[in-house]
């Protein structure tokens, strides 16, 4: 079973996303900031995170370059969710090594289906 971890401040978000992604067959933990994010990816591997970028500690851009620096972590799919459309904020996101960046507000249709083709899950 493919491991997803949803990293988002807004508890909205997390709870729609985690029923979303529980429906699809996924494993999935929560961090609702980046220190929770960061101890969750010291105790566990996951295949991809699902990452808001502003939230009130370390923000979303840190999490990502820390995974794509960390040895272990570096081949975790990253996928930001942000509300940050500026073009120069999705550059920064990919720059950083994100699968992709995903403008919110999103279509959870269209969220599912890009998560299951990164994992490659049918």
């Amino acid at each position: 079973m493919k491991r997803l971890l949803i990293v988002d401040d807004d508890p909205n978000i997390v709870m729609a996303l985690d029923y979303l992604m529980r429906s699809k067959g996924l494993d999935v933990s929560i961090a609702r900031n980046g220190g929770e994010a960061l101890q969750a990816l010291e105790a566990g591997r996951f295949d991809l995170v699902l990452l808001d970028i502003t939230m009130p500690d370390v923000d979303g851009f840190e999490i990502c370059a820390t995974i794509k620096a960390h040895p272990e972590w570096r081949s975790t799919h990253v996928v930001f969710l942000s509300a940050k459309s500026k073009q120069e904020d999705i550059n920064r996101g990919l720059e950083l090594g994100a699968t992709d960046y995903i403008v919110k507000p999103f279509s959870t249709r269209f969220l599912s289906r890009r998560v299951l083709e990164i994992l490659d899950v049918q």
